[in-house]
């Protein structure tokens, strides 16, 4: 007889031994959870005043600081978007599917890197590590002002993308640091509060870049575009530098708490572990994840997601179809990702307060199916606008939902922890890859193959978040 069956029968098997024989992991989470009065995403209830007095703290000391770095993450990463619309097409000699193929390499050199970087986070400090590299990203992006070519650019981006994989974006440093702060029922707030940060960069880089292109276009004989990876670099490597000693490690070791702070932060998150054991190699969380057909159903389902949400990179190009001149186009760029944003953050609320997911995202992509569906069937000025609000808000509203989901449910070693939000995003980096051909220039303005194909996407992602398996 086997290990599990010397059990003598009614016997209640230990954390471990469940978490090694069960076949069914979803149904034994569900069953552990109401055994220890959590809910079913593993969450306890906090009362303790102490606690409730420690978990604001830690929102005022590690939610700015994370929020910034996301914040100019993305505002960085959407300056090529920005950008088409000055010269740099015409300064790289850029044409057919070139601009498409610099959004895409991107995200190659971050799929190369993603789960290498997430298997090492948990070993090497959060702080020196996700800063280091937060560096140096800035660093290649200020330098991408001085590309010449087309392929220099290429080259830049899938620098860029290498360089970032460490960083917060796509969640995966940031979103373990959360995990190793904050509860279960926590971590979907705070992650829906980056992701506010993503899309409000995402709307506030048109300002940012209206700004400099009005101001700075061709001055000292520099095209506006470049002056705009210039200024975006260097402000990010400022707070990267900053992020060395304002970003925490683990809660044991945190200098701005208090010893019985530190006490209490560790211990509420010990209690609130749901199988999770003490300690594995980062080979064996890679195999943990391998191995629970959850972490591929994941996947396909940001895999879908992201692809959808591939729109950003060429929102301002979708915006401009609308007929306005380029500063009026940026201008117009950031109020639905300032609503968006909004929205983002109160569904993350709403979904950990009311511990549900599913029904949170097939509402959120509907709404972004409905706004796709506006978009390409109209070009009256009124109606695409509308449209452009419409679809960011459904799209983005989801993102923080399936990642805190995943986060929660997929963790028995923090280790398997940090290799499944890597995969995960992986999934969803893919969806990128491709998602950035289904643009092409010759089907503007409608971009009715654009629209269409995120519309199937939209759909199939959501059959993944309602399937049974997960």
């Amino acid at each position: 007889m086997g290990a599990s069956g010397e059990k003598q029968m009614g016997e209640t098997p230990t954390v471990l031994d469940r978490v090694e024989t069960a076949e069914e992991p979803a149904l034994y989470e569900k069953e552990l959870a109401q055994q220890a009065g959590r809910d079913y995403a593993g969450a306890t209830p906090k009362t303790d005043p102490k606690e409730i007095k420690l978990v604001r703290k830690l929102d005022f000391r590690i939610m700015p600081t994370l929020f910034a770095m996301y914040f100019l993450n993305y505002v960085d990463r959407n300056t090529i978007a920005q950008a088409r619309l000055n010269s740099l097409e015409k300064d790289l000699g850029m044409h057919g599917t070139q601009f498409n193929t610099t959004v895409s390499i991107l995200f190659v050199g971050y799929i190369l890197t993603q789960v290498p970087s997430n298997m090492l986070i948990t070993r090497v400090p959060p702080s020196i590590y996700m800063s280091t590299w937060m560096v140096i990203w800035a660093t290649v992006s200020a330098c991408t002002a001085l590309v010449q070519s087309y392929a220099g650019m290429v080259v830049c981006r899938f620098l860029l993308g290498i360089t970032e994989a460490p960083s917060p974006k796509f969640y995966p440093g940031a979103t373990y640091i959360l995990s190793i702060f904050y509860t279960r029922k926590e971590v979907a707030a705070r992650i829906a509060v980056l992701y506010a940060a993503q899309i409000l960069a995402t709307g506030v880089s048109g300002l940012i870049a209206a700004g400099v292109f009005y101001g700075l276009d061709d001055v000292r004989g520099i095209s506006g575009w470049r002056w705009l990876f210039i200024i975006e670099g260097c402000v990010t490597a400022v707070v990267a530098f900053a992020g060395f000693w304002l970003l925490p490690n683990t809660p044991s070791t945190t200098r701005w708490l208090k010893p019985e702070e530190r006490e209490l932060a560790h211990a509420r998150i010990e209690m609130d572990k749901m199988g999770e054991s003490e300690q594995a190699s980062t080979m064996e969380g890679l195999r943990q994840a391998c191995r629970d057909k959850r972490t591929w159903i994941f996947c396909l389902m940001q895999n879908f997601h992201l692809s959808a949400c591939g729109f950003n990179s060429f929102f301002p190009t979708v915006v401009k179809t609308i007929g306005f001149n380029t500063t009026i186009t940026l201008l117009l760029t950031c109020p639905p990702f300032i609503f968006a944003g909004i929205v983002g953050i109160l569904f993350g609320y709403s979904s950990g307060r009311f511990h549900e997911r599913t029904w949170h995202i097939t509402v959120g992509l509907t709404t972004a199916i409905v706004g796709f569906v506006i978009a390409a069937c109209t070009l009256n000025t009124a109606g695409r606008y509308i449209a452009c609000f419409i679809f960011p808000i459904g799209a983005y509203s989801v993102n923080s939902v399936i990642i805190g989901w995943a986060s929660s449910t997929l963790s028995q070693t923090r280790e398997k922890r940090a290799v499944i939000l890597a995969m995960t995003n992986i999934g969803g980096q893919i969806g990128y890859i491709y998602g950035a051909y289904v643009w092409p220039d010759y089907d503007s303005p409608r971009y009715v193959i654009g629209f269409s194909i995120i519309i199937v996407e939209c759909q199939r992602a959501a059959e993944m978040d309602l399937s049974e398996d997960v």
